[in-house]
């Protein structure tokens, strides 16, 4: 079953859409004041391999955009068929980390290891350009400039900025409030049955990989109704 259409959740994306931009605009800000600083080119695939999950909101998006172009064919297959390979792996990473808290190590020391760790993103073509780049996750859009997070500052590796410096920096905190809000109106818009399925964070894998139909978003139907559904948080 393809995911679902509604004029509500038309909407919720056509804002998320706008958030896109806003961060965009952001994005260009910072690099037309900061050239030199911005390392960024067309073919650095460096943001294609870090490690980091979509929300709700998102990865429904992104799955839009990849049944709108690659709705079937031996490209589809292909890019699918690299999700599982990098999902096999980021599942393989997760358990690390998980043993990593349960051994003692803080969120902190866990986070920054996680930093140094690379999985291939499916949607990186052979020629290191994303197959998806109109519609890339937020992440990808502000990777090479000053963000923060909980008040701690980030930048990527390859960028020039100097550390310590005072720069434009994009408060990743209110990206993702405004991500969390967008998530949970989907959440009551489709009167889900699963209460915190806007808490369920996913990798670009996944997403690609996932269907977001009724079975998934746990939607209450009469014929649903007679059969308990498994929420994807159990």
């Amino acid at each position: 079953m393809s995911q679902l259409e509604s004029p509500e959740l038309e909407e919720i994306f056509l804002e998320y859409e706008l958030l896109t931009a806003q961060v965009d605009k952001l994005f260009q800000k910072v690099q037309a004041e900061f050239p030199n600083e911005v390392a960024c080119t067309k073919t650095c695939s460096d943001c294609c391999h870090a490690l980091f999950d979509l929300s709700l909101v998102e990865a429904m998006a992104v799955n839009r955009a990849f049944n709108d172009k690659f709705g079937f064919g031996a490209e589809r297959s292909k890019i699918l068929e690299r999700a599982g390979d990098a999902d096999r792996s980021l599942t393989r990473l997760k358990y690390h980390y998980y043993k990593d808290v349960k051994s003692g190590m803080t969120d902190e020391e866990v986070m920054k290891k996680a930093a140094h760790d690379k999985v291939r993103c499916p949607l990186l073509g052979d020629d290191n350009l994303c197959l998806l780049y109109e519609n890339r996750p937020l992440t990808c859009r502000i990777y090479g400039v000053p963000t923060a997070i909980g008040g701690k500052g980030h930048v990527c590796g390859k960028c020039r900025f100097d550390q310590g410096g005072k720069y434009p920096t994009l408060q990743l905190d209110r990206i993702q409030d405004k991500l969390a809000a967008l998530s949970l109106k989907i959440v009551k818009v489709l009167g889900s049955r699963y209460k915190e399925l806007h808490h369920v964070y996913v990798p670009v894998s996944m997403a690609l990989m996932n269907k977001y139909d009724e079975t998934y978003l746990g939607l209450k139907t009469e014929e649903k109704a007679k059969k308990p559904l498994k929420s994807p948080l159990e």
